[in-house]
């Protein structure tokens, strides 16, 4: 990991970051004393630093994982486009008068095979950000998801969705632009589309503003990504109203992919590179290349009418359950 990419920490990355440093450290000094051998000194400090990343990651809590899915370095929906596919071209407007830069989509080629991809774009950088509404669409980037959509349901080509938004732009401005009936008309139409639809969290899926490009018949999440009605900050506020108890929010909302994979909201989870997304980007989107092209030839067998109704079916058992008196 390059120094430009250990400036940005998360509280629990530190140990390691510091350990790292040392291991740094050592060889730097190696080099100006040749004559001393620490190959077996960096040997250990090494696995001592390999054993310390898996013990991290491996038992991260619910608001930490909400701090990977945050974190400013995690790739974006146009870094995966960029290292999955073959060919991109994107494509800009809703054809009402807007192009929202808070959603991006295009045509690209995967494999060879023809797709439409439509994902949430934060930005890269504090300027980028606010250009891009750090991920929150408004009317105008629904719309223009949906006309995608579209264009890709009429010429047979599958439709790829990035998820990675805190939710829809909440401002007032945004309503008098009618985003609420905007993500409705998304949820009715992605129904009756019959080409597969894989829909994928890479990062932040919040609410509203996730679901409007979330119906899918395969969703998909990065392991470190979270998926959630409200933000624990938002639920905290609500119920507690202290949002200083976001983590316990977390717990309970059950916001992590394996939770989500448990209970059947999720169908499958992409393994992220140990350290997160953010510490080995190539890595982490050859992972999401192989489970997109799995999950579209698996569906490529299924007849329109089969695709629809195992969608609707799909979202109708989300939910459910027995009651038992005993």
């Amino acid at each position: 990991m390059q120094k430009s990419e250990r400036e940005i920490l998360l509280d629990f990355e530190k140990p390691l970051a510091e350990l790292e440093n040392r291991i740094h450290q050592i060889r730097e000094l190696a080099k100006d004393c040749s004559s001393v051998d620490v190959s077996s000194k960096i040997y250990q400090l090494e696995a001592k630093a390999n054993q310390l990343r898996q013990e991290i990651f491996n038992s991260l809590s619910p608001v930490q994982r909400l701090q990977l899915a945050r974190h400013p370095r995690r790739p974006s929906t146009l870094d995966y486009i960029q290292a999955i596919c073959d060919e991109w071209i994107e494509l800009h407007g809703d054809r009402s008068g807007s192009d929202d830069p808070a959603i991006v989509g295009g045509l690209a080629r995967i494999n060879g095979l023809p797709v439409v991809i439509i994902g949430h774009q934060k930005g890269r950088d504090t300027k980028d950000n606010v250009a891009r509404n750090f991920g929150m669409a408004s009317a105008g980037g629904y719309r223009k998801a949906i006309r995608l959509m579209e264009h890709g349901d009429r010429f047979g080509m599958p439709i790829l969705t990035f998820i990675d938004t805190p939710g829809a732009w909440p401002g007032v401005e945004a309503e008098k632009l009618g985003q609420g009936e905007a993500i409705a008309y998304n949820l009715r139409e992605m129904f009756h589309l019959n080409v597969p639809i894989i829909c994928t969290v890479i990062g932040e899926g919040g609410s509203g503003g996730a679901l409007g490009i979330g119906v899918g018949d395969r969703l998909l999440m990065l392991e470190h990504s979270i998926y959630t009605v409200a933000s624990p900050e938002a639920c905290a506020a609500i119920l507690w109203k202290d949002a200083s108890k976001a983590s316990e929010a977390a717990d309970a909302l059950k916001i992590t992919s394996w939770d989500l994979k448990n209970i059947g909201i999720i169908d499958y989870v992409v393994p992220e590179p140990n350290g997160g997304a953010h510490t080995n980007p190539l890595e982490a989107a050859e992972n999401l290349k192989k489970a997109i092209v799995l999950n579209i030839e698996d569906l490529s067998h299924l007849t329109s009418q089969e695709c629809r109704k195992q969608r609707y079916q799909k979202f109708r058992s989300i939910g459910v359950f027995l009651e038992s008196n005993g």
